[in-house]
């Protein structure tokens, strides 16, 4: 079984470019039933012995939403960490729709920041995941538009084309990536892998002939169009890891394949079917930073909450309105209401500067809120945040060191515990999702439970 392979080492170590994804991976790895916890920063040797022994560890972080030198500074421990946990297999997570740019989230510079920890050959970007309708079919990238909505190529999709931080304007990842330093990707494509089989020796000479040449290439892209194809790519990532350290680009997916994998080839059980959600026991709040259509509708849907508009540009501009608003939504939540606040479309443009900035602010919000909760002797026990930046920066504001997996709310939202040195945020159940993940009764689920 898998257990006598590792050696007490994990199998995988992922870094999460934000805290949305990262927990996407943490439940991936948790169902399958692998011991699993995500830490919101490279883990002290403290915080390692409080997790015990680990089959996946996860990073949760920000790089999503840095430039490229902040990006180094940042992954320069992750790729420490990584490189000396032994892990076989080594994976960068990023958005499942890859949105990036040249200037802020580059996946360049962040192949660049951790090649150390497998220079010998490309990075591979697994580029799909299918159970949460994402498709790459000849290097090209396919998403669907929201739960049941029609699977659009990323150039024409009509969130991601004019995602307000890092529009996409090409499907072809090899000329997405190009524009941030993978210069030369070699593709494996789905009709490579259709010849190919169940022969993951056929697939693995592939890898080969790749690496052995010079200059090597920047990475290698697998199709990933349909869940048949998960045991298939697993097998042969996990066969290529069992010769060195591999360095993974992409969405969970590349966890979903590894499992798939193992279970083909029997190192791996089945995981027990985990309990549903039960109801909330106490107030919830749900902060949602999230412009997304989807995200709208989930608001409009919500029957649930007490719904507080947050006027982003008083949240920006006028002190005190954070601690008023900080004080209604606790004054709500202390009553026994269930409080949904959402921020408004700011009246200028909305650049990358000002999303960082309403991000940053609304995470603030979320801290204040449970402050002043905590204060009067009522801690929070279920917290949900929409919108990634958002969810990233306000579990840092709320000063977690990890996050254990609890449930799925929906494919793609995750249900966590947190994990805390403070007692009165310790063990409180957090989602975070992104702005596109989710039906329109995600929301309202916190509240009754999802039984």
């Amino acid at each position: 079984m898998l257990d006598t392979l590792l050696r007490g080492q994990p199998a995988v170590v992922w870094y999460g470019d934000d805290f949305t994804g990262a927990t996407d991976t943490l439940a991936t790895v948790a169902q399958a039933g692998l011991r699993s916890l995500l830490f919101l920063d490279v883990p002290t040797g403290a915080q390692r012995a409080k997790a015990g022994p680990l089959q996946a560890i996860g990073i949760a972080g920000a790089a999503r939403s840095l430039p490229p030198a902040a990006m180094a500074e940042v992954l320069a421990p992750v790729a420490q960490f990584m490189a000396a946990s032994g892990a076989p297999l080594l994976h960068y997570k990023c958005c499942s729709t890859f949105d990036s740019a040249s200037h802020v989230g580059s996946i360049g510079a962040a192949v660049a920041a951790l090649r150390s920890v497998a220079a010998a050959s490309p990075a591979v970007i697994v580029g799909g995941q299918p159970n949460i309708g994402r498709f790459c079919a000849f290097g090209n990238l396919f998403a669907q538009a929201g739960p049941g909505g029609a699977v659009q190529r990323l150039d024409r999709h009509p969130t991601m084309r004019q995602h307000p931080v890092t529009p996409m304007d090409e499907a072809d990842l090899r000329l997405h990536l190009a524009k941030q330093g993978l210069a030369d990707i070699r593709l494996l494509s789905t009709r490579q892998l259709e010849l190919a089989g169940r022969d993951t020796e056929v697939l693995l000479r592939w890898m080969q002939i790749q690496e052995g040449e010079s200059p090597l290439p920047d990475a290698l892209l697998i199709d990933l169009v349909h869940e048949a194809q998960l045991p298939q790519i697993g097998a042969l990532l996990w066969a290529r890891a069992q010769q060195s350290p591999l360095l993974t680009v992409g969405p969970s997916g590349v966890e979903q394949c590894l499992i798939a994998g193992w279970r083909q080839l029997g190192l791996l059980s089945d995981a027990p079917v985990a309990e549903p959600l039960a109801p909330a026991q106490g107030p919830v709040l749900v902060l949602v930073g999230s412009l997304s259509p989807v995200s709208s509708q989930q608001i409009a849907a919500s029957q649930q909450f007490d719904k507080r508009e947050v006027e982003v540009n008083r949240l920006l501009a006028e002190e005190g309105y954070l601690s008023a608003c900080a004080a209604q939504l606790a004054q709500g939540l202390h009553e026994g209401r269930p409080m949904l606040a959402h921020t408004s479309r700011p009246n200028q443009a909305v650049d990358a500067a000002t999303t960082a900035a309403v991000a940053q602010r609304s995470a603030q919000l979320v801290a204040e809120t449970l402050r002043l909760l905590a204060a009067q002797g009522q801690p929070l026990r279920r917290l949900g945040i929409a919108g990634g930046d958002t969810s990233s920066l306000a579990t840092q504001a709320l000063g977690l060191w990890g996050l254990a997996f609890h449930s799925t709310l929906a494919p793609g939202v995750t249900l966590s515990v947190a994990r805390s040195d403070d007692a009165r945020i310790d063990g409180l159940e957090l989602m975070l999702k992104g702005g596109q993940m989710g039906d329109a009764q995600l929301f309202d689920r916190l509240v009754t439970g999802a039984g």
